[in-house]
């Protein structure tokens, strides 16, 4: 995964905010290298996510694919059907992509944000925080926050960046285990 962002996405709003987000879903555009991840590796692990599951009560809360071509959404039906087949409790609809509106600020890496320590890492790496928004690290770190016993290379984890203080903070929050 290159980045990823939140915002919101579907609705008709000009400049939906998360105080006034109208009929807009708040969304996460994810930016990804298809040589690293496939399309349909993503929406299995959308699928497989427990919020999809739940039936849809809130307009904000729903599952919602956003596809941006015939053959994405030909692969989101097929993940979706798939998906309906071994449990029919899934709630989510595959709906044509249109405008991504980003979420303010406060509401980006929102994880990274609650871990002072990371967060002080990638304010003094990036001073402009939108700069963060764009970071493959942080948003690698903010996806891995929060996860017991991931696996992840040594490798990876110079690739963050991060000072030895912060890398072997982020180790005892991963309950780290390295990848073979």
């Amino acid at each position: 995964m290159l980045r990823t962002r939140a915002g919101y996405a579907g609705g008709t709003l000009a400049n939906p905010t998360y105080e006034r987000s109208g009929d807009h879903a708040e969304a996460i555009q994810i930016d990804f290298d298809p040589a690293q991840v496939s399309y349909a590796r993503l929406l299995e692990t959308f699928f497989s996510s427990r919020h999809v599951c739940r039936s849809q009560t809130w307009q904000r809360i729903r599952s919602v694919v956003f596809v941006h071509s015939d053959s994405q959404k030909k692969i989101a039906n097929e993940a979706l059907a798939a998906r309906r087949a071994e449990n029919k409790e899934v709630h989510a609809e595959i709906r044509e992509a249109g405008t991504f509106h980003i979420a303010e600020d406060k509401n980006q890496k929102y994880m990274l944000r609650a871990e002072p320590e990371l967060w002080r890492e990638f304010t003094a790496m990036y001073p402009d925080e939108r700069d963060i928004v764009n970071s493959t690290a942080a948003a690698r770190i903010n996806g891995l926050i929060g996860l017991s016993r991931r696996a992840v290379s040594e490798e990876e984890m110079r690739s963050f960046g991060l000072s030895p203080q912060a890398a072997a903070f982020l180790r005892r929050q991963l309950d780290f285990v390295p990848a073979k």
